[in-house]
């Protein structure tokens, strides 16, 4: 069945019988960002940082975004540029987690960036310390060229880019750990035909590449993931997966739970959400301030194949293929989100999620432009802070990040919104009243003149307008000083610094 046969009307779909009730509130640090007036995120709210204004990158001089007054930048890691092994860095910069090393003078931070690649001529294998799966993709004349590749600064300049992860297949997202290593999500189910090599895992990546195994965690799960959050005091792994109205929200309890390199690697038990007291709910369209207690569900078999499965709530029912592990958790209960991307936990402990087409497009729901739930791990309250209402309150947030101070930043990906600072992708910082904010906007419009004379490759950055391309890999360095965020096309990372005391974040 098609997701065009996906179609019931608003009255039909809100508030279902026997849902639990959706004005509860979750715990204190939530209830400042819960707003009583459910029409705040149909308008664009004003930023406490100022209008933007096009502002020129400190290395290439070129105005590649717009910030507010006060707030600077510096490009790095373009796509073409030599990495340590005299590779160029590949494209598709995507999800991203910032790592300190060391202390006092000699500290260093080391960005581990995905690579949301299949296999790419020009580029082909990651040639990384740890690699998954070399083999030429069936169909292609070269290996997988996802990945990652870690980037390493010191007083927070560049100093070089040396690759991490190779042989993986559209890595998207991910999360940092408390140990102080990146999980890197594959977003695909896809199956290598040279060799049957299965992918769809999570790999976990350190700071030093020589310590990356390559080594999949298959009791993660096999499904296409989008990014994950680590509960500190848990050592549990929340994870989301992004297929539209077949998306989980999991839960990976590790056996080995002393929280160090490897140790997940180990196994533990994959566990789906379900809202407690009600079967297969569907939270396609949530308004601000639904709220959900949930329970958790085992998924016995985490590296299942896909399979069809129907999902029904009410008057809505429809026939899809799902992953393995969605089909297991939903015929025993679970929740169903639109599309599950980005994952961050707070430096409170509340672990907040994405779900970037949530709501309504006509009446068809999970075609909207996108909310952000928040969820207690210590209640098991789920709650929704943030439900855009039109494209200009919200274009599909993606990736998401939360500040050392406790601000929520997302990364829009939503192919770019005309406002009053012009046309192109936005970053989105969050207000208490529920509403989000313009923080910066991707302004990258290139000639070829213009990547010459940055000393990048003509060759493998072409000329022309990217401002609809999406940000991702948004993160702030353990200070709050830096954020670090990635331009995925044509692929530039940035750091970004300025008086981060005048707004939320």
């Amino acid at each position: 069945m098609t997701e065009a046969s996906i179609s019931i009307g608003r009255r039909g779909l809100l508030k279902g019988a026997g849902g639990v009730a959706a004005t509860a509130m979750l715990a204190a640090p939530l209830s400042m960002l819960f707003a009583q007036n459910a029409r705040a995120a149909e308008t664009i709210g004003t930023s406490p940082y100022g209008p933007l204004f096009p502002t020129r990158d400190l290395e290439t001089g070129l105005n590649l975004l717009q910030l507010p007054r006060g707030f600077s930048y510096r490009s790095m890691s373009w796509r073409g540029d030599m990495m340590t092994n005299g590779q160029p860095v590949h494209p598709g910069h995507d999800g991203m987690g910032c790592v300190a090393i060391g202390s006092g003078r000699s500290q260093r931070l080391v960005l581990i960036r995905n690579h949301e690649l299949r296999a790419v001529e020009g580029y082909g294998l990651l040639d990384a310390p740890g690699a998954y799966d070399t083999n030429v993709r069936g169909g292609s004349s070269v290996p997988n060229s996802g990945g990652n590749s870690n980037i390493v600064l010191s007083r927070g300049r560049y100093l070089e880019t040396q690759p991490s992860l190779g042989g993986t297949v559209r890595n998207c997202a991910g999360g940092t750990t408390p140990w102080g290593t990146w999980l890197s999500c594959e977003e695909t189910l896809d199956v290598n035909s040279n060799g049957g090599i299965k992918h769809g895992y999570v790999f976990e990546v350190g700071t030093d590449p020589n310590q990356t195994t390559g080594n999949p965690i298959i009791e993660m799960g096999r499904f296409p993931h989008e990014a994950v959050a680590v509960d500190p005091v848990t050592g549990f792994v929340y994870e989301t997966e992004d297929v539209r109205n077949r998306s989980g929200l999991y839960r990976f309890e590790p056996t080995d739970a002393s929280g160090r390199q490897g140790s997940l690697e180990q196994g533990g038990k994959l566990y789906m959400a379900k809202v407690v007291g009600v079967d297969g709910k569907l939270l396609l369209t949530p308004s601000l301030g639904d709220a959900y207690t949930l329970e958790w569900v085992e998924v016995e078999e985490p590296d299942a194949d896909g399979a069809e499965v129907t999902i029904s709530e009410g008057e809505i029912s429809y026939t899809d293929f799902a992953s393995g592990p969605f089909v297991q958790g939903y015929l025993k209960g679970g929740l169903v989100m639109s599309r599950g991307e980005g994952a961050w936990t707070g430096p409170d402990g509340i672990i907040y999620f994405v779900d970037t087409s949530a709501g309504f497009s006509g009446d068809r729901p999970g075609r909207g432009e996108g909310a952000v739930w928040a969820y207690d791990p210590r209640s098991e309250r789920i709650e929704c802070i943030y439900a855009s209402e039109s494209k200009l309150a919200g274009n599909n947030p993606d990736n998401i990040t939360v500040s050392p101070r406790g601000g929520i930043l997302l990364c829009e990906d939503g192919g770019g919104v005309e406002d009053e600072f012009g046309f192109g992708e936005r970053l989105l910082g969050l207000l208490p009243n529920g509403q989000a904010y313009p923080f910066a906007k991707n302004n990258i419009q290139l000639t070829t003149a213009d990547i010459a004379g940055a000393g990048k490759s003509t060759m493998l950055i072409g000329e022309g307008d990217y401002r609809r391309q999406e940000w991702a890999g948004a993160c702030f360095d353990p200070t709050g000083r830096i954020l670090f965020v990635n331009n995925q096309t044509p692929g530039i990372t940035f750091a970004i610094s300025g008086p981060w005391q005048r707004g939320t974040l």
